[in-house]
């Protein structure tokens, strides 16, 4: 017997020592700074990583571990989100603002150490403090273990294609006038493709981003929507592009001639060098869908230029590249049937036997002018200032402490576990809402799961102030889309519509307009864990709230104690 479990060690020290022998412990550098950034004719001190605009690419494996030191040499507070990590047990390097750590402040640093455990795919990084992340991003790309390969033929080259957005003006002025005046935030002059604005913009042309491509070539793209508050549309001038992945997880391919991100979403896309050698665009722009609101109507390009192409150049003629048409800003019949295409590669284990059935209204919302406020202070429709909820909760951070250190301590009076399950008032939420329902409850609430529950959560859209697409990210987790549709939610009709056998799975859910997404995971990992809209402004206005997930048992179910250089408020 003793024999036996000898071998059984020696057997599993030699497995284990096999499996994680390629992996490795990457280390960098972020130093956050203030750099000069020209873009549209005119130089401004922008927030960068190392001086880069967009923010350096990572590039990993799955399995390895970074330790990546932020150093915060400018002079507003900072914290870096690993958007779509799961962060098993190590919640302390998620990076929101005042949920799982404090700022850091100017001068200080802090270093994020989490490994990366089964995801492949494209995510990213950004900035998670006030709208910092306007400049503060980048990709973080995630290949297969070494001996291990993509489920799709090798593409001959791989091209992240960073969707941003620009301000000719200093982005965290910007939210801070919309927050003085309670109006809504100036929109962008400009959207980017990996920081350039492209040919349509004034002084744009002659660092336009350039996609080289090959006759017979097929590449892969890593479309990432960085943009701070637009949901955007993307294609490109006679090609089609095959899905093969998103938000790090992989996808039954299907081709499409045109793709939508929310903020915060990626899509990886295989494109062949199947036309004409010549120049084509990539264009993105706005998809809107709030009605009478204002939105930055421009259009961004990049070129993908074939290697064989003629010279752009000959005689002073300049070969114009072919541009594509775009869906028309408000075309929500595209989303939908793009949105619907996605499923996982094969079956997948949905959770079923839900312990944790939840209903949550996401939407916007107008509070009555306070008293002791000037005029100018209320400049929302009607002298009111414009608010966000879900569940008629307007979510309100912290500032002395962290959520997570808050809850891991057990510190009183920094938050309260009853956030409401349920609307706390059932309503039309699609229909013509009554004006006494525009006013949330401001409050930093929280809702508590037991480890290894399983939980459903509707979000539902509301027309209060206007209907809108929301991208509701969750950070910590990667959850099950079941069904999506339009109208108020109807268990009794819309159960029958749960796709429970291969659903795509994903870290961002488009909510569509005037509709409702149904998601399901399982609270495996134990932490404080953000849910929000990643349209910026309306997270600024509390569109938002976070879970708890409690300790299971043992060591390999419990969050991991802070690390000793966690900021400090």
């Amino acid at each position: 017997m003793d024999t036996f479990n000898n071998f059984s060690i020696v057997f599993l020290v030699i497995f284990s020592a096999l499996f994680f022998a390629d992996a490795e412990v990457q280390q960098h550098q972020f130093v956050i700074q203030a750099t000069p950034v020209k873009r549209l004719c005119k130089t401004q001190n922008s927030i960068t990583v190392n001086g880069m605009y967009p923010g350096p690419t990572l590039e990993v494996k799955n399995g390895d571990t970074l330790e990546v030191k932020v150093v915060n040499k400018a002079r507003y507070n900072v914290t870096i989100h690993w958007h779509g990590v799961r962060q098993m047990r190590t919640g302390w390097a998620d990076g929101p603002e005042f949920v799982t750590q404090c700022p850091i402040r100017p001068g200080g640093s802090y270093t994020y150490r989490f490994t990366i455990q089964g995801q492949e795919g494209t995510l990213w990084w950004h900035a998670h403090s006030s709208w910092l992340r306007a400049t503060v991003y980048g990709a973080l790309i995630i290949r297969p273990r070494d001996g291990e390969s993509y489920p799709f033929p090798k593409p001959k080259r791989e091209t992240p294609i960073i969707l941003g957005e620009w301000w000719d003006a200093n982005p965290i002025d910007v939210v801070r006038q919309a927050t003085m005046t309670g109006a809504t935030p100036n929109v962008s002059d400009a959207y980017t493709i990996n920081a350039q604005p492209g040919d349509l913009y004034k002084c744009s042309t002659k660092d336009t981003t350039v996609v080289p491509i090959d006759s017979g070539e097929t590449n892969l793209l890593r479309v990432i929507n960085a943009a701070l508050n637009q949901p955007l549309f993307l294609t490109v001038a006679n090609h089609k592009l095959t899905v093969v992945a998103a938000d790090a997880s992989y996808t039954k391919p299907f081709t499409t001639s045109v793709l939508m991100l929310g903020p915060g979403q990626t899509t990886d896309v295989l494109i062949s060098g199947d036309q004409p050698p010549a120049r084509y665009y990539i264009a993105a722009r706005a998809y809107q869908s709030a009605q009478n609101a204002p939105f930055d109507n421009t259009t961004t390009t990049a070129i993908l230029e074939y290697k064989s192409a003629p010279c752009p150049a000959k005689k002073g003629n300049v070969l114009k590249p072919i541009m594509p048409s775009l869906p028309a800003y408000n075309d929500t019949n595209t989303v939908t049937a793009f949105s619907q295409s996605f499923r996982s590669r094969q079956k997948v284990e949905v959770p079923t036997d839900i312990d944790e059935s939840l209903f949550f209204t996401v939407g916007l919302g107008l509070n009555n002018c306070p008293p002791n406020f000037p005029q100018s202070r209320c400049q929302g429709p009607n002298g009111t200032r414009f608010t966000a909820s879900m569940n008629n909760v307007s979510f309100v951070l912290p500032q002395n402490f962290s959520l997570l250190q808050a809850h891991q301590q057990g510190i009183p009076g920094v938050f309260t576990t009853d956030f409401p399950g349920n609307p706390p008032l059932k309503f039309d939420y699609t229909g013509n809402v009554s004006q006494s329902l525009f006013q949330p409850v401001a409050a930093t609430k929280l809702y508590k799961l037991k480890y290894g529950s399983r939980v459903q959560i509707v979000l539902q859209d509301t027309s209060i102030v206007t209907p809108e697409n929301h991208p509701i990210h969750l950070h910590g987790y990667d959850f099950y889309i079941i069904a999506e549709g339009f109208g108020n939610f109807d268990p009794n009709k819309d159960n029958s519509k749960f796709n429970l056998v291969d659903p795509p799975l994903r870290n961002t859910v488009a909510v569509p307009v005037n509709g409702w997404a149904v998601i399901r995971f399982v609270a495996d990992n134990p932490g404080v864990w953000l849910m929000h809209c990643h349209l910026d402004v309306h997270i600024t206005w509390g569109l938002a709230m976070a879970f708890i997930v409690e300790n299971g048992v043992g060591e390999l179910q419990t969050l991991q104690e802070p690390p000793p250089d966690l900021p400090i408020c």
